[in-house]
């Protein structure tokens, strides 16, 4: 199966699903990371120009933790919004990575990057699927599954359905995290937020709900005909 997960800023992914991601790559999935923004708005001292250049490297170290393929929009920060030309942008990502299954932010986040990056894949993955609609890569012939991972917090009326245990990958989940180290400071003064406490106290929270150690929570989109009879996650 071909996985892609899109994220909105370079360390959403790591935080939200990256061990559902690390479990896929156990059991032979090809994986592709995309990231709208460059993160180039995160920190009190280093200017935005520098500061992406360290947010790439940042979320191209942690995807070969995965061994991952990754997609950089280079987008800047408060840089997604709802508009033809993105989803445009997003259109290609998608009909170049050819996913059976997309995982997403869910539309009820925190701030703009999120919500915004989640509409524009959500609209995206229907109109992927379109010959007419007109990108440089050719429409792909599927409507593409669509799972929202947790909000920051697990605000906004999020209420999971689908549960994955990932114990077995939690050091390499956090080793990913970690490769972030330019946001982990950034999250310390701005928001007073221990990176990985934060990611840990959210994953045990997931996990007392299903029985194990660590999980990651998702909600599938239910809308035709992203809809399956069986179980994508693993």
């Amino acid at each position: 199966m071909r996985v892609l997960a899109v994220g909105a800023n370079p360390d959403d992914i790591e935080l939200q699903c990256a061990g559902t991601l690390l479990k896929c790559k156990q059991r032979g999935d090809e994986i592709i990371i995309c990231v709208s923004t460059n993160g180039s708005m995160g920190h009190y001292e280093i200017q935005s120009p520098h500061l992406a250049c360290i947010r790439r490297r940042e979320a191209r170290e942690s995807a070969k933790i995965l061994g991952a393929e990754i997609i950089l929009l280079d987008m800047p920060d408060a840089g997604p919004y709802p508009e033809k030309q993105q989803r445009d942008i997003y259109v290609e990502v998608i009909r170049r990575a050819n996913p059976d299954l997309i995982l997403t932010h869910y539309p009820y986040d925190y701030m703009t990057d999120h919500y915004y990056t989640s509409q524009n894949v959500l609209d995206a993955s229907f109109w992927c699927s379109v010959p007419l609609y007109h990108t440089e890569t050719p429409g792909i012939d599927h409507v593409p599954a669509v799972y929202f991972f947790e909000p920051v917090g697990g605000l906004g009326g999020f209420q999971p359905t689908e549960w994955v245990d990932i114990t077995d990958v939690w050091e390499q989940k956090v080793q990913m995290l970690l490769s972030h180290q330019s946001q982990a400071r950034w999250l310390a003064e701005h928001d007073n937020i221990d990176y990985v406490e934060f990611m840990e106290t959210t994953a045990r929270f997931r996990g007392l709900q299903c029985g194990v150690k660590y999980a990651e929570a998702f909600m599938p989109l239910l809308r035709w005909p992203r809809v399956r009879p069986y179980r994508l996650l693993p």
